[in-house]
């Protein structure tokens, strides 16, 4: 019922704004009426996200893991990606926004979320256990990936200002997607086993709410997408009102990108958190990694792409101190997942890097 209730607010908004839109968006000289609008549409794309939460849990809970929680962490950078097009294509282009998007994604999720996971975690059960194979499975794309990215183009020689070539852009493209190619083939190949809880017993039935038919598959398959859509047809209308936020308050632009990965990665994060809570560490870590794997393989080539198309020139090398940032927290998480239990230490750890962060974006 309540799947219904959040596709009829979001269907809705989307009715509305497709026959209102000059009158809702014409005139936003009213900082409150301004502020009201931006409000009440992030919380429908909030609720919307929810949805696609939980349909993919369901689907997780029929698929097991590794795919339940891989789908609903492509759902999640499907939705990124529209969010970060849609900003770029309007009138306001900001250079630096994917680049921003895909760090505070980053930051958010290997500090923020996986911090305040492990601290909780560790508070409620003192120790948890995870697979050990499946981190380091996770690092070895996330590391050399973040650092062809957004270190990489800060010393290139052929052009300036943390920014590349065409060629070189697409050449690093397909080079990541080549790599999450492989690493995808891997997380549900022969190597699945790496990505489960280490107690898990194959042979055991499934704690699934529905018997896991096509039927039902396809049912809930359907339901995510139609959860996804209305997110994606409002995004266009959600980075209008970001771009006049961010200009009546005098924001830095990271802020927009911070902003979009709050939106997007919302809905992710609370479920990584229950999960945690509930002592399914393993879950947790399949959607914070998996969450920052796929946004730097799969965002930066759509990115990319569209800064191809549209002739826009795009910054991809992150700022001295940003750098500094991302060293510290690659380190840190290969030091968290580099034994087989964690305890609220290295969650601490993680969320003082992350209030680091915080502070930098208003204070750099």
């Amino acid at each position: 019922m309540l799947t219904f209730a959040r596709l009829i607010l979001g269907w809705g908004t989307v009715a509305a704004f497709l026959l209102f839109s000059p009158f809702l968006l014409g005139d936003l000289s009213s900082s409150l009426y301004a502020a009201l609008l931006f409000v009440g549409l992030v919380i429908v794309i909030l609720w919307s996200a929810f949805s696609v939460v939980g349909e993919a849990d369901h689907l997780a809970e029929m698929l097991g893991e590794p795919l339940g929680t891989l789908i609903l962490t492509l759902s999640i950078v499907l939705i990124e990606v529209v969010l970060i097009s849609a900003v770029m294509l309007g009138e306001k282009q900001v250079a630096t926004l994917g680049r921003d998007t895909m760090f505070a994604v980053l930051m958010i999720v290997l500090n923020g979320v996986v911090g305040l996971g492990l601290l909780i975690g560790g508070l409620r059960h003192h120790e948890q256990s995870y697979n050990l194979q499946g981190a380091g499975a996770y690092f070895a794309v996330i590391i050399p990936l973040s650092i062809i990215i957004f270190v990489l183009p800060n010393f290139t020689i052929s052009t300036p200002g943390g920014t590349l070539t065409i060629a070189q852009e697409i050449a690093f493209s397909v080079f990541t997607l080549v790599l999450y190619g492989i690493f995808l083939l891997v997380q549900t190949g022969r190597h699945r086993g790496f990505f489960v809880d280490p107690g898990f017993d194959p042979a055991k039935p499934r704690n699934a709410h529905e018997v896991p038919t096509a039927t039902a598959i396809g049912k809930h398959t359907g339901l995510l997408l139609i959860s996804v859509l209305p997110i994606v047809l409002l995004a266009k209308k959600l980075a209008v009102l970001i771009d006049h936020e961010l200009d009546v308050l005098a924001a830095p632009p990271i802020l927009g990108g911070v902003l979009i990965a709050m939106v997007v990665f919302a809905p992710e994060g609370i479920s990584a958190l229950r999960a945690v809570t509930s002592n399914q560490l393993q879950r947790g870590i399949n959607l914070c990694l998996g969450a920052a794997a796929s946004t730097i393989g799969l965002t930066v080539p759509a990115i990319v792409a569209i800064s191809v198309l549209s002739k826009q020139t795009i910054v991809l090398g992150l700022a001295p101190a940003q750098m500094v940032l991302l060293a510290t927290t690659l380190l840190l998480s290969t030091l968290t997942f580099s034994r087989t239990r964690t305890t609220l230490l290295e969650g601490a750890m993680h969320l003082v890097v992350f209030f680091v962060y915080v502070t930098l974006i208003f204070s750099p």
